[in-house]
């Protein structure tokens, strides 16, 4: 059984503790976008929904560092993997089921 589409998003602030920000989209509403932001410049990443959005942008909005390339390199290869994982798995319930004689 799946849950519809929804967008959740908790704030954790415990004492003595930074707060924990945790967004998780479950939604085919979803907007992703990149850009340049020229007042910097700087680009960014905004992942949306109607629910929420979040904005990634360079470490402490100035300068792009080594850091903040590491940085992109993880969401490009974590992104990259989620693609390869979807296509795989839409192929997989795509298919006809082959263990059925006679299925088309």
């Amino acid at each position: 059984m799946s849950s519809g589409p929804y967008t959740y998003a908790t704030l954790s602030m415990r004492p003595d503790s930074a707060p924990h920000l945790s967004i998780s989209f479950h939604t085919p509403g979803l907007r992703v976008s990149a850009g340049m932001l020229f007042n910097g410049p700087r680009p960014y990443l905004e992942i949306s929904s109607r629910d929420a959005d979040v904005h990634i942008s360079t470490t402490g909005a100035g300068p792009v560092t080594s850091t903040d390339v590491a940085t992109a390199r993880e969401i490009f290869t974590a992104a990259a993997r989620y693609l390869a994982d979807c296509e795989r798995l839409h192929a997989e319930q795509s298919a006809p089921d082959q263990a059925t004689p006679g299925a088309a």
